[in-house]
């Protein structure tokens, strides 16, 4: 994995990560972890752009 990859889904994992107790159970957990998962994966070839200048 690339060092930007991994440092953004680093990033993403670890705030979520602090924020999981209070989203409430496990459904409600799983459901947000993949819809921020999801938009993770959707603006990171933006962030990628702005980083490497492509």
């Amino acid at each position: 994995m690339e060092p930007i990859s991994l440092a953004f889904y680093a990033t993403v994992c670890g705030v979520l990560s602090v924020a999981a107790p209070r989203l409430g159970g496990f459904i409600p957990r799983l459901i947000i972890g993949a819809i921020v998962g999801i938009i993770a994966a959707l603006i990171l070839p933006s962030i990628r752009g702005l980083i490497t200048g492509y």
